[in-house]
C-alpha cells in the first residue's frame, strides 16, 4: 500500500514536524503545514476549528455515510535530549509523545485516499486536532461541528514502549479518564507551640491524603481500576507556624463514566467531611477533565480486521496490555460517534526508541508509521464498504 516514495515523504513530514514543535494552543505553523499539504493533495479543508484545528473532507458519490479519522498535533514543554539531526529547533519544546508521527500518518492516509477517490463509497473527514496534551482541543472541535455527519471515528496512538510490529485493538475502555483537581484545606493559623489554639490544616490534609486511598481499597471493586494521586502539597511559611491553608494538587483516573462520576463525588464528600470533623473546611476545584476512551465493539472489530490484513493475526493484540491509565481527549470524538482508538507499537531499542512518552529522549521507530498508515487506510475503506452494502 505504501511505496518507497510515499514512505520517504511520510518520514520527511514527521522529521519536519519533529524539528518544529509547538505547544498546546500555539500550533499555528503546524496547522499551516497541514493546510499546505492538503492544498497540494486537492482536498478541501476548513482551518481554525476549536483553535488551530483543521478538518478536511474527501467526498465521493451520493453516499451520506462518513468516517472521521483523527490525529493530534501539539508538543510538550520539554528540553529534547535525543541528539537527533532533526531534533527540536524550538528550545524547551519537544514532540515527546508521537503527535508528529500521528499528524504525518494522517496526511499520508489523505494522500493515499485522494488518489483512490474513485474507489470511495462515502466521505472521509480528516480531523487534525490541537491541544491534546492539556485535553483542551477535542471538545471545542466537536462543539464547532467537526463531527457533524460522521457515522464512525477512528484514531491511533504510537506507543514507544509497545513492540514494533504489533497493533493493539480491543473493545471497551482503552484509555482512562483523567481529572486534575486542587484541594483548598482551611484551618486556623497559630503558633506551633500552642496547637490547641489553632486548627492545623496540615494535619487535616494528611488525614485527607490517607483517607483518599480507602476510596480505592474499600469502595472500588478490584475489577474496576481507579487511581487517586496527590502529587503536590503546598503549606506553611516557617517551621514554627501553623498555617491558615494547605493547597494540594492531584489527579483521579477511572475506566468508566459511572465510576468517574462516583469517585469525583466521593472525593468531595470525604475531603469535606474529614475537614469539617476536625474543625476546618475543604473546597475542591476541578480543572477541565477528560472522560475515558471507550471503543465501540463493532468498530473495534472492524479495525481488528484491518490490522490483521496489515500485520497478520499474530501481530494483533486484544489483551489488557492495550489498556492504559493515561488519558486522551480522543474520548470526546468517541462520545460523538461510535469509534475505535487503537495503538501501534513503536519500540525498538536498536534505534533508540525505548524511552517512555514525555521523556527528553523519547523517540519512535519510524517504521511504525507505515503500519499505522496501512491499518488506518484499510479501516477507513472497510467502514465505507460496509456502509455501501447496507
Amino acid at each position: 500500500m505504501i511505496d518507497r516514495d510515499l514512505h520517504a515523504r511520510l518520514t520527511a513530514w514527521r522529521r519536519h514536524l519533529h524539528a518544529h514543535p509547538e505547544l498546546t494552543l500555539h500550533e499555528r505553523q503546524t496547522a499551516a503545514f497541514v493546510c499546505e499539504r492538503l492544498r497540494e493533495l486537492g482536498i478541501p479543508f476548513t482551518a481554525g476549528i476549536g483553535g488551530h484545528g483543521v478538518v478536511a473532507t474527501l467526498s465521493r458519490g451520493n453516499s451520506n455515510r462518513s468516517v472521521g479519522l483523527r490525529a493530534d498535533m501539539d508538543a510538550l514543554p520539554i528540553v529534547e535530549a535525543t541528539g537527533l539531526p532533526y531534533a527540536s529547533s524550538n528550545p524547551g519544546v519537544m514532540h515527546a509523545c508521537g503527535h508528529d508521527g500521528h499528524t504525518s500518518i494522517l496526511l499520508t492516509v489523505a494522500d493515499i485516499l485522494s488518489k483512490r477517490r474513485a474507489e470511495l463509497s462515502g466521505n472521509i473527514k480528516f480531523i487534525f486536532q490541537p491541544a491534546e496534551e492539556r485535553v483542551g482541543g477535542a471538545e471545542p472541535m466537536v462543539k464547532e461541528g467537526a463531527m457533524q455527519g460522521v457515522d464512525g471515528v477512528i484514531g491511533l496512538h504510537l506507543i514507544s514502549t509497545y513492540p514494533l510490529g504489533r497493533v493493539g485493538v480491543r473493545a471497551g475502555t482503552v484509555f482512562a479518564s483523567a481529572d486534575a483537581m486542587t484541594w483548598h484545606v482551611h484551618g486556623k493559623g497559630g503558633h506551633a507551640a500552642s496547637p490547641h489554639e489553632a486548627v492545623d490544616p496540615i494535619v487535616i490534609a494528611a488525614h485527607i491524603i490517607t483517607a483518599l486511598q480507602t476510596l480505592i481499597s474499600r469502595e472500588t471493586s478490584p475489577f474496576a481500576p481507579a487511581i487517586v494521586t496527590v502529587g503536590q502539597v503546598i503549606a506553611g511559611s516557617a517551621f514554627n507556624i501553623i498555617p491558615e491553608e494547605v493547597v494540594m494538587h492531584g489527579t483521579m483516573r477511572a475506566f468508566s463514566k459511572e465510576h468517574r462520576e462516583k469517585m469525583l463525588r466521593r472525593i468531595r464528600e470525604l475531603s469535606s467531611g474529614i475537614a469539617s470533623a476536625m474543625g476546618g473546611s475543604c473546597e475542591i476545584e476541578l480543572h477541565g477533565g477528560c472522560p475515558p476512551c471507550i471503543n465501540d465493539p463493532a468498530m473495534a472489530e472492524l479495525v481488528r480486521a484491518a490490522a490483521i490484513e496489515a500485520v497478520g493475526e499474530q501481530g494483533v493484540d486484544g489483551s489488557e496490555e492495550v489498556m492504559t491509565t493515561g488519558s486522551d481527549d480522543m474520548a470526546h470524538f468517541l462520545n460523538a460517534a461510535p469509534g475505535c482508538y487503537f495503538i501501534v507499537g513503536a519500540h525498538n531499542e536498536e534505534k533508540g526508541a525505548a524511552y517512555p512518552h514525555h521523556h527528553p529522549r523519547f523517540n519512535i521507530d519510524e517504521d511504525a508509521m507505515t503500519i499505522g498508515v496501512e491499518v488506518l487506510t484499510r479501516a477507513a475503506l472497510r467502514f465505507l464498504e460496509q456502509g455501501s452494502r447496507m
